[in-house]
């Protein structure tokens, strides 16, 4: 029973980082090269799971604050960090303009409303604040996030279901997101923002070399060597920078 009910969670909300390995901590790399000196000032993690990327912001200076849906993710936060709040983001429990940054972690796919969710944000960063998005991408080869097949979930990495027309996938995958370039620029539309970074990114396939060794180390090189090629379009996620403008 607490299997079945694991994996419904998982397949609602995603699962967060447990564990800290290359792949985190390749993506904080770019998120503290997206922030600069906003990393000293009031951050956000907006869908924080159980804190893992709470915790590493907070050694850059700044204060940290997560918020996070699920009731026991963002309990188990808490012992991480005291500025945790368990609500939904597209209600955030904040004033307007009050961070100087936001990080969302592959979270939009799973929100009821990523429209709602994305004005939020925008509502509560300052002038000058920035958005850090990350979001599973089109066009990669892979459904990360397991499908319903026959009225039961199945948890894994399944082959281009992306790749199926948006009806038909949608009914294999009804609970969580794939989103184009259009569908993510669309969320932005008519908010007060300049984007400043709008990429592709491949992973850092951990269980791959922890499995293979060499073999996954020269697979990871090779694909994020992709990133800087028209072939990143098959990258695993978007990776958006967002600044709020006056």
């Amino acid at each position: 029973m607490n299997e079945q009910r694991n994996l419904q969670k998982a397949a609602l909300r995603g699962e967060p980082s447990y564990v800290w390995r290359a792949g985190q901590a390749r993506r904080l790399e770019m998120i503290r090269r997206a922030a600069g000196e906003r990393l000293r000032g009031q951050i956000l993690e907006n869908g924080c799971g159980v804190g893992m990327y709470v915790e590493k912001l907070a050694k850059f200076g700044g204060t940290v604050f997560g918020l996070e849906y699920d009731f026991e993710r963002a309990f188990e936060a808490g012992q991480r960090n005291p500025h945790i709040i368990n609500a939904a983001g597209e209600a955030l429990p904040y004033p307007t303009g009050v961070f100087d940054l936001i990080l969302s972690h592959e979270v939009l796919e799973h929100v009821a409303d990523d429209r709602c969710a994305v004005q939020e944000m925008i509502r509560v960063l300052k002038v000058g604040g920035r958005a850090v998005i990350f979001v599973p991408n089109i066009g990669y080869p892979f459904e990360t996030h397991g499908i319903y097949w026959r009225g039961r979930y199945r948890f894994g990495n399944i082959p281009l279901v992306n790749y199926l027309p948006r009806l038909l996938r949608n009914r294999l995958a009804p609970h969580v997101r794939i989103y184009a370039f259009g569908d993510l620029a669309a969320l932005f539309d008519g908010l007060p923002v300049r984007f400043i970074e709008r990429t592709i990114i491949f992973g850092a396939y951990d269980n791959l070399i922890a499995r293979f060794g060499l073999f996954g180390r020269v697979v990871r090189a090779m694909l994020q060597f992709l990133e800087r090629t028209p072939l990143r379009w098959f990258g695993l996620s978007h990776l958006w920078v967002v600044e709020k403008i006056g």
